[in-house]
């Protein structure tokens, strides 16, 4: 008999834990097969894990799940910022704000108008409901589109991502005002549409400080551990979400904010750093989806099946299409883009997340609150989100991108280098395609480092000739860029 201090209990948890988390990685490649999003997925391991299913693991604890689910949507929110770009904000930021805040404001609306003459809640409960479902996930529609090899066109991409990144604050602000509402009694009055503007003037404005602060800290700090450098972006993460939130401003908001001042500034060990905050994007997602999960039992969910189906209908076919459509008509959206924008507007966890505030303000009616919001969650994620491959071809707003090269080369350094590198995709139109190396002119101190053609690997040499297809680095500094676009074309991650 091996001998162990582990006790066993804390040995089976970790067990438990580890083939959850396998299982959930390994179905998650059924996501683009079948176009449901991934997070489908991992709820569905999480509630066969639970005490209705096969797992019989009996969990009831909406506190837990509630933090867990903040920190995640931390981690997960600062990643969206760090993989945001500053042009894409500048092309979709206005359509972006008028959906996260008017749209979410008009989607609560229908979808309380809905629950109270269809169902007959009463208003409180139904503009709380409303107000639960009202935010949005971009994740969930990317990760189907990555699954069937498709790419959005980026102005309807960027509306989506950034939507998404930008809209949890209001429905935080909406769902804690109306929950306190209903488990106190008294009416809401013009208080919540002031927290409302509160909260986002001071969680934008701290944000944009701590942001500045994070970049010029980043900058100057020097670490001898390069494994130190996310320790520390993960510490500013946690910090840009509490002290606004302790400020009585939108931690989301703020932490948001904070990460795309830092993905598009130049910091030490960025690859690094994006690489890792990718990790533990993905790892929350897993973990909140599995606990949200096991805190459903699905034999609740048959006593709420006719409201949660429809009221996902109602979602999806109503509320969503056409809060978008008034909150684009000004920016002239063609119509292909904003059927496209209503129709894909997906749910995550961030719905099922604001469901345990009424539970653990222990309102009235709130467990059946819970539980159709996960109907109307898993409902909203099976009707659009398996269409979403097949409405992107059909509205003709697949974007033709190229596949990514077989084989990457970075630059991982702690140091503040004055080069980079490039990579670039030659396709029939480039100035060097069929062009040879030793041809072009290229700036003093630059190079071609790496040229990656379908599964070869290549040294670019003298009389190496590119040829449309071809993934090529190139080592540059930032004053040879201009010329470096002009014979290779765009780069490939801009």
């Amino acid at each position: 008999m091996p001998i162990t201090t582990e006790p066993l209990p804390t040995a089976f948890l970790l067990a438990v834990c580890g083939a959850l988390l396998a299982l959930s990685v390994l179905f998650s490649r059924a996501s683009g097969r079948f176009g449901i999003p991934v997070a489908l997925l991992f709820l569905g391991v999480g509630m066969a894990a639970g005490s209705d299913g096969p797992g019989g693991i009996d969990f009831d604890n909406y506190g837990f799940a509630f933090r867990l689910g903040t920190v995640a949507l931390v981690l997960i929110l600062f990643d969206g910022g760090l993989n945001t770009p500053l042009a894409a904000i500048h092309s979709a930021l206005k359509p972006a704000a008028v959906l996260a805040t008017v749209g979410v404001v008009a989607t609560a609306a229908l979808m309380g108008a809905a629950a109270h003459f269809i169902f007959g809640f009463g208003w409180t409960q139904a503009l709380l409901l409303g107000a639960i479902v009202s935010s949005t996930d971009a994740a969930a529609v990317f990760s189907v589109l990555r699954g069937s090899g498709l790419h959005l066109k980026r102005r309807v991409g960027t509306t989506l991502e950034l939507e998404s990144g930008l809209n949890d604050p209001m429905a935080v602000i909406l769902t804690t005002g109306l929950t306190h509402t209903l488990a106190s009694g008294k009416p809401p009055g013009w208080d919540l549409a002031v927290e409302a503007v509160v909260q986002m003037v001071v969680g934008a404005g701290l944000g944009l400080a701590m942001g500045l602060g994070a970049r010029m800290l980043l900058k100057r700090l020097r670490l001898r551990v390069a494994g130190l450098y996310p320790v520390m972006t993960l510490a500013l993460a946690l910090l840009s979400f509490g002290l606004p939130t302790l400020l009585h401003g939108s931690g989301f908001l703020a932490v948001y904010i904070v990460g795309i001042a830092l993905g598009n500034e130049t910091i030490r060990y960025r690859t690094g750093l994006l690489r890792v905050h990718d990790a533990l994007a993905w790892l929350s997602q897993v973990l909140m989806f599995l606990v949200l999960g096991l805190l459903v039992y699905p034999r609740n969910l048959v006593e709420v099946a006719w409201e949660g189906l429809g009221l996902g209908l109602v979602l999806a076919f109503l509320a969503r299409p056409l809060a978008v459509f008034l909150c684009l008509l000004p920016f002239r959206f063609p119509f292909g883009e904003m059927v496209y924008t209503g129709w894909v507007g997906l749910r995550g966890a961030v719905p099922i997340i604001l469901a345990t505030f009424p539970v653990l303000a222990n309102a009235p009616g709130s467990r059946d609150i819970f539980n159709i919001v996960f109907f109307i969650v898993v409902v909203n994620g099976l009707i659009p989100g398996a269409t979403v491959p097949w409405v992107t071809k059909k509205l003709g707003l697949a974007a033709n991108v190229p596949e990514p090269p077989q084989a990457v080369l970075e630059i991982a350094s702690t140091q503040l280098l004055k080069g980079e590198l490039s990579s670039f995709y030659i396709d029939k139109a480039s100035a060097v395609a069929g062009e040879r190396l030793a041809d072009l002119p290229f700036p003093p101190g630059s190079a071609a480092m790496l040229l990656v053609r379908g599964q070869e690997l290549l040294a670019p040499k003298g009389d190496t000739v590119f040829q449309p297809g071809d993934h090529v680095y190139v080592f540059g500094h930032a004053e040879d860029l201009p010329l470096l676009r002009l014979l290779f074309g765009q780069q490939e991650d801009e």
